[in-house]
């Protein structure tokens, strides 16, 4: 079983971002340890402004794993990411609403050629 730890703090929603995506795109079982460091002053002050930090077993950490490219990139490494719930996740972003080409998006010319939405 993999273990991992994510150094978080009460009421941290991009923590439970990371979590769920976790939940979603690690492949096989794995056991995460919550580490509070609001409790501790050397937690507060290597990871007050970096939470959700998230350490496989060698120690290696991944900050900002919320987003999910970051965290797939990162489980890919270790070998534990489940392809097929990343492709789902990427087609469901990737929707056909969001996938609007530059050339869709309206625009107007200033002058000296400069664009600008309008």
């Amino acid at each position: 079983m993999n273990q991992l730890t994510l150094y978080t703090t009460l009421g941290c929603h991009l923590c439970e971002q990371l979590e769920a995506l976790l939940e979603n795109l690690h492949r096989g079982e794995y056991r995460l340890v919550r580490v509070e460091i609001s409790e501790d002053e050397a937690l507060m002050a290597r990871y007050g402004v970096r939470i959700p930090v998230l350490v496989d077993a060698a120690g290696d950490e991944l900050d900002r794993g919320f987003e999910p490219s970051r965290l797939a990139a990162w489980l890919a490494e270790r070998r534990r990411l489940d392809g097929s719930a990343w492709r789902r996740l990427q087609a469901s972003e990737l929707g056909p609403e969001a996938r609007v080409q530059e050339e869709q998006v309206p625009t107007k010319q200033r002058p000296r050629g400069r664009r600008y939405l309008g």
